[in-house]
């Protein structure tokens, strides 16, 4: 008699790699979600961008690397070193995406940034082997269409320059490196203790960028210390914090896809609070865009052949998506 312990095993296994994408998924979705929350408690901020960067990762950074101490899980020279490039090209695309709002229009920005699923799901199937079902690129191209429209419909009589665009296709790039350079620290270090790592990497990055630029470093008020908690503990773990985890539980092209939902939240909060005009045809784009990836999402729950899992991560006592 042929023993059923292997297809139990097997069963189990399965089971336990479509829980784990699932929770993938949802930190993914939280974090898309509250990077798009950010620029709306942005404006709350009487202070420079770079300003705001190197208080508010700073801030994130401090608080947290005594919490992991305390858990007798300190930030270590080996994490540094192994985050060491998700710190840069953080900082960088941080950077050029504020020099690409100011010198080019918000609807170039926004395209430009969208084009990210089309880098990474390229560049992912090439040297990962997570390849995308047909039907999924289709969903893929129709989001980001949709995306297009909402940034469009945005738009005033805004200057555009060469070099904002420029600089929007640095961002590009540098945002997509960082998908790639965050799912290979992350075999090395838990995903807490990296998130710090890269934290603190891009607020020392932002004080010699703020003062060159002029921007004022004063202490900031008791108000805007508490906007700042709330971009930094807020943002840092609902939004990097989770995407972070989130890289190592599912496809890159996944996560990159779901970041298509980040000005479609900016969009809706913008209205919500502070009545900034939607058409109708930017709320029917935003529509076609929650549609494409509820639907790529539910999609994930039936197999697929072909792709590898994600690498392993480092773990850590307590590591997870919060």
């Amino acid at each position: 008699m042929v023993s059923e312990a292997p297809l139990v095993a097997e069963a189990a296994a399965d089971a336990g790699r479509r829980s784990e994408l699932s929770l993938g998924i949802a930190a993914g979705a939280v974090a898309v979600t509250a990077w798009g929350s950010s620029g709306i408690i942005v404006r709350f901020l009487d202070m420079g961008a770079l300003a705001i960067m190197a208080y508010r990762y700073l801030l994130y950074a401090v608080v947290m690397a005594v919490l992991l101490a305390a858990r007798r899980t300190p930030v270590t020279w080996a994490g540094m070193r192994h985050s060491l490039w998700g710190g840069l090209s953080l900082g960088a695309v941080t950077g050029l995406f504020i020099v690409a709002v100011q010198r080019t229009t918000i609807a170039n920005v926004t395209i430009m940034a969208a084009l990210h699923v089309v880098v990474v799901s390229t560049a992912s199937a090439l040297f990962l082997g997570e390849r995308m079902r047909r039907r999924d690129i289709a969903l893929a191209v129709l989001a980001m269409g949709g995306v297009a429209v909402v940034a469009f419909g945005s738009t005033g009589d805004e200057n555009w320059s060469l070099g904002g665009d420029l600089a929007a296709v640095g961002a590009l790039g540098g945002w997509a490196f960082y998908f790639f350079a965050t799912r290979r620290a992350q075999m090395q270090v838990p995903t807490q203790q990296y998130t710090v790592c890269v934290a603190i990497y891009v607020g020392v990055l932002s004080l010699p960028a703020a003062a060159l630029a002029g921007q004022d470093l004063s202490w900031p008020a008791a108000e805007e210390w508490m906007w700042l908690a709330v971009l930094a503990f807020g943002m840092g773990i609902l939004g990097h914090n989770a995407m972070n985890w989130s890289l190592q539980h599912v496809p890159l092209w996944l996560a990159s896809t779901l970041s298509l939902l980040t000005p479609v939240v900016a969009s809706a909060l913008a209205w919500l609070v502070f009545e900034e005009a939607l058409s109708g045809w930017q709320m029917l784009a935003m529509a076609v865009v929650v549609a494409s990836l509820t639907m790529i999402v539910r999609a994930q729950a039936r197999p697929q052949a072909g792709g590898r899992a994600a690498a392993r991560p480092a773990k850590a006592a307590g590591d997870n998506p919060a």
